[in-house]
Formats: C-alpha cells, sequence, structure tokens
C-alpha cells in the first residue's frame, strides 16, 4: 500500500463517506476503491465551499474534505479556504505535492508554506512512515481547539512509495470537551442575574457543539433576550418570545433596542471578531465572553469575565450554578422582557411590512424574502443567502428555526459561496429542501456548480435577484457606472440552468412567485435542481444598518 492508498484507507477508517474533488489527484481513485464517493466540481473553490456546508451541518460529527492538484490547484483554492478559516469551518485539505526536491525550488507552490497564515495546521507527509502520525494529527485537529482548515500536503515522490507497517499504524484522536472554573461561572452567572438589563449572544459555536437546547433552557431559566450572529443564527427558534433576532450588518428592531440599552452581555460560542458584516457591541457594557478559543477572549472586545470552553460544557455548568440560585424554575418573567420584545418586534414589523408586502414589477428583493418565508417549511428547509445586498436584505427577516436550518456567513465574504455551500448541505441533510438566495453578481462566481447540483443528485433550489447589475456601487462608483456602466450585467439565468439540466424558472411578477417556490420544492422531492431567475428592482434600504 503506498501513501495515497494509506491516506485513503485511514480515510475510510475515519467514516468519510464522500469527498468533493477538482481536477486531478490520485486519491481520487484510491478513495472510489475504498467506497468512498467522490464529487467533481467544477473549480476548486465550489469543491471546498461544499466542504464547507457538509461541516456545518454535521455539528463536528463529521467533517467535510477536499482533494486538489497540488500546484495551480492549491493556487486557485485560496479563497474558499480563506473563508473556512475567518468562519472557523473544520474542513480537511489534501493537495498533491511535487517531488521532495522541487520542494523549495521557484515558482513551485508549496501549500504548507503559503497556508500556514489561514490553516489550524498545515503539514507535509515527508516519509512513508509518517502518514499514521501526520493524519492523527490532523485529525486531532479538526476535532480540538479552534475550528478550521486543515491541510494535509501529499508530497508526490514520498506518497508514490510503499508505506512500512509503521505507518499504518492509525489510531483515531477523540474529541478532548473543555470547560471553564467553576468559581469564574459562578461569578458570570452573579453579573448576569444582578444586571438590570442583560442579554445573550449567541455564535456558531452553540451550533457546532449541539447546544441550542441548552441556550434556550438558559435563556428560560434567566429570561434574558437571546440575539445570534450571523454565523448563529437558528441557534435558536426565531419564534421563542425570548428570541431578539440575528444581525448582518443589518439587523431587527428587537435586537437594536437591546444591542443598544442592555448593561450586561453573555457571549456564547462567539469569537466576537469585529466585522463589517456583522454587529458591534456598543460601549458601557458588563461582557462576559465564553468561547472555545481562550485566544479569542479579549481579542476585540475587553472581557470582565472569560469563560474557555465547549459550549455544551459552559452552558451546563451555567444552568446548574442557576438553578442553584434561583430555583429549578428560574426567576420567571421580571420586568415583563417578553412583552418588551413582542411590542419591539410589532413596532419594527409595522414599520417594514409594506415593503415586504409590496407588489411592484420588477420586485423588491424584500417581497422575495418575504414570500420565502412564508412559503418554505422552515423546519425542513435550509437556507442561505450569498454575499452582497441579499445578506443583509434576509437575515433579519427570514426567520430560522430548527438548528442548522439557516447557515449565516461572511466574517470574509466571498460571493458565489451559497450554491456549493447548499450542495454540502444536501449532501449532510438530503431530507431537507436547500435554498440559496443570490444577486446576479454571484451567480456569476459559482453558478456552473448548478450542473454540479444536477450530476450529482444532490437537487438545491437557487433564487437569483435578477436586478441587471451589482448593488450599491451607484454611491461608490458613480462616474464609472454612468458613463462606462462599469457594474451593469445582463443574463437569463433561468435558461443557464436549463442548459446544465436543471429547471429553470423566470418569475416576473410577485403574484408568480409563491407558485414557483411551490414547484422548485416538488422538483427537488423528484430530484430536479431549480433555478429561479427573479426580476427584481435594486433596493438600498436596510434594517437598522
Amino acid at each position: 500500500m503506498n501513501g495515497i492508498e494509506a491516506v485513503a484507507r485511514i480515510l475510510k477508517t475515519e467514516g468519510v463517506e464522500w469527498i468533493a474533488c477538482y481536477p486531478s489527484n490520485p486519491l481520487i481513485e484510491a478513495v472510489a476503491k475504498e467506497g468512498i464517493r467522490p464529487i467533481l466540481f467544477r473549480h476548486e473553490r465550489g469543491g471546498i465551499m461544499a466542504a464547507d456546508g457538509f461541516s456545518r451541518q454535521m455539528q463536528g460529527k463529521a467533517f467535510g474534505v477536499f482533494c486538489m492538484q497540488g500546484g495551480p490547484g492549491s493556487e486557485n483554492s485560496m479563497g474558499a479556504i480563506a473563508q473556512a478559516w475567518s468562519s472557523n469551518i473544520p474542513i480537511l485539505l489534501l493537495p498533491t505535492g511535487l517531488p521532495l526536491d522541487r520542494l523549495q525550488v521557484r515558482p513551485t507552490f508549496n501549500a504548507v508554506r503559503n497556508y500556514e497564515g489561514f490553516t489550524i495546521s498545515a503539514e507535509a507527509i515527508l516519509r512513508p512512515d509518517q502518514v499514521a502520525n501526520v493524519m492523527r494529527r490532523a485529525f486531532h485537529s479538526l476535532r480540538n481547539g479552534r475550528p478550521g482548515p486543515v491541510l494535509v500536503e501529499m508530497t508526490g515522490d514520498v506518497c508514490a512509495e510503499e508505506v512500512p507497517p509503521e505507518g499504518l499504524d492509525y489510531t483515531s484522536p477523540k474529541y478532548a470537551r473543555q470547560a471553564p472554573s467553576r468559581g469564574d461561572v459562578k461569578d458570570a452567572v452573579k453579573a448576569l442575574l444582578g444586571a438590570k438589563n442583560p442579554m445573550i449572544w449567541a455564535g456558531k459555536g452553540v451550533l457546532h457543539a449541539g447546544a441550542s437546547a441548552l441556550l434556550t433552557e438558559f435563556a428560560e431559566l434567566t429570561n434574558i433576550p437571546v440575539y445570534t450572529t450571523m454565523p448563529g443564527k437558528s441557534a435558536i427558534d426565531e419564534r421563542h418570545p425570548l428570541a431578539l433576532g440575528a444581525g448582518s450588518g443589518a439587523t431587527t428592531g428587537p435586537a437594536r433596542k437591546w444591542l443598544d440599552e442592555s448593561d450586561a452581555l453573555f457571549a456564547i460560542g462567539s469569537s466576537l471578531t469585529f466585522t463589517q458584516y456583522g454587529q458591534a457591541i456598543p460601549k458601557g457594557k458588563v461582557i462576559i465572553h465564553s468561547v472555545l478559543s481562550v485566544e479569542d477572549i479579549n481579542k476585540d472586545y475587553a472581557a470582565d469575565i472569560g469563560l474557555p470552553g465547549d459550549a455544551n460544557l459552559v452552558l451546563e455548568m451555567m444552568i446548574d450554578e442557576v438553578k442553584g440560585e434561583l430555583g429549578e424554575d428560574g426567576r420567571g418573567d421580571v420586568n415583563n422582557v417578553k412583552d418588551t420584545i413582542a411590542a419591539e418586534q410589532k413596532r419594527w414589523m409595522d414599520e417594514w411590512l409594506p415593503l415586504l408586502t409590496e407588489d411592484s414589477a420588477p420586485m423588491s428583493p424584500y417581497r422575495v424574502v418575504w414570500d420565502i418565508h412564508n412559503t418554505l417549511d422552515r423546519e425542513n428547509s435550509i437556507v442561505t443567502h450569498d454575499a452582497g445586498h441579499p445578506r443583509d436584505a434576509i437575515v433579519p427577516f427570514y426567520g430560522a428555526t430548527v438548528p442548522g436550518s439557516y447557515v449565516g456567513w461572511g466574517k470574509t465574504t466571498h460571493l458565489g459561496y451559497g450554491i456549493p455551500l447548499m450542495i454540502g448541505s444536501k449532501m449532510a441533510k438530503p431530507d431537507k429542501f436547500c435554498l440559496n438566495f443570490m444577486g446576479d453578481g454571484a451567480f456569476g462566481m459559482s453558478g456552473l456548480d448548478i450542473e454540479t447540483s444536477v450530476r450529482a443528485n444532490l437537487p438545491i433550489t437557487t433564487v437569483v435577484l435578477n436586478n441587471g447589475g451589482m448593488g450599491g456601487y451607484d454611491r461608490s462608483l458613480p462616474t464609472a457606472l454612468e458613463v462606462f456602466g462599469t457594474s451593469s450585467m445582463t443574463g437569463n439565468y433561468a435558461k443557464i440552468a436549463e442548459g446544465m439540466g436543471a429547471i429553470g424558472i423566470e418569475v416576473d411578477t410577485p403574484d408568480a412567485l409563491v407558485p414557483a417556490l411551490q414547484r422548485a420544492q416538488r422538483e427537488n422531492a423528484d430530484g430536479n435542481t431549480v433555478l429561479l431567475d427573479v426580476k427584481t428592482h435594486f433596493e438600498m434600504r436596510f434594517s437598522n444598518k
């Protein structure tokens, strides 16, 4: 067994059932012989984005894997790896590498050296007897500490050699959960219960740990409302009376009120990384910060109390402490928090409902969001946005329900992420209806992976807001747009989808959208990929942005 075959056998041992790939890597044939399904995407970014989507849905129980050609394949993968790094998504990257005597010779692209800055771990197999040890360290990094991309470069001549017995002696590493001290938990609970107007800030770490039920229990015991970050959206059912909604650069009315007026904030499962694609925390609050990676505490915001650890363990400890202080039933709806949230929700929705229900043609993107929200079976759907204006239109107004029913992403924000992200989500949850909400600019970055969805029999639905250009550039590029039409673009995306074997549906008027969404659900259930080409107008109004 050579090194490539040994890596494939280890992937099989780890329970890997499929890998994304493009375009050429000997591992593709090796995993196929092991019964692992390789799915070829139309470019490296798409394959990595699909692995990302799969990892998000599996919540640490399994990881997306991508293999690519060394050199140009590794070079072309950079954007998607950077996105997974910024979002703390554990994926395994397996590029081939040139022979040992070429690794340091220009212009050879050394994946380990170049990706060290935005991977959790980057290591090359430099001797045949290293295979088991290198792969054990890789899976340890996938399971433990800060989540993120892990790279193993399979050096060409080394991995073609026979692997000695010690190189095949593989032991699967386990997840070692971490928890804060009891004293710090006690201090945190005391600070929250003593605050006049506290709030919870829940991030993706809650979803990764599978801790949504514990988050809800803690909120109910303490009567503290919950805001979720964009990556944390769906960590709590947004129909819950203590849910404030989620935020990208835009956010809900209730979230805005608590972000501005709260005096204490408990961040759980969030790095609290400052980003222009999320909400900032106003000054003057007591901050209790719990996150898996201790280096995130005190990074962008000074923490009054730090609680490094797994979100599950932290919430279990917090719940035990609260029950010890208040009893099993908690403290009830003190200060009429739920009524205040409901009143603020009504005020905010009354303000926005005319735009959400607007009957204009071309359509308002908010009408598209509203019909998606009201048409889908949200418990049995997975929805994501793409980058740009679609993100800020949908995040406040589409109500997430069960964990993983919405995939929020974008500390760095790569156009086109949504299509392959939903393909990976569909692989993880084949019984779910998977929908991507994107602009026409984003379609140009990943539209060809509609064909991957068709070929791989992983049917998804893509909603393209076809407004003839990229929104917002009239402000930053007025002359370039007026004189040269710089950000204008045209296309019939429904016909493009049909050319790739999907169902293309043109939607020109508001009354046609709900029937189109209903048809998309039926077509997906029958195994057909669908693209809705929705004619919309530019919209520059955003909620609380």
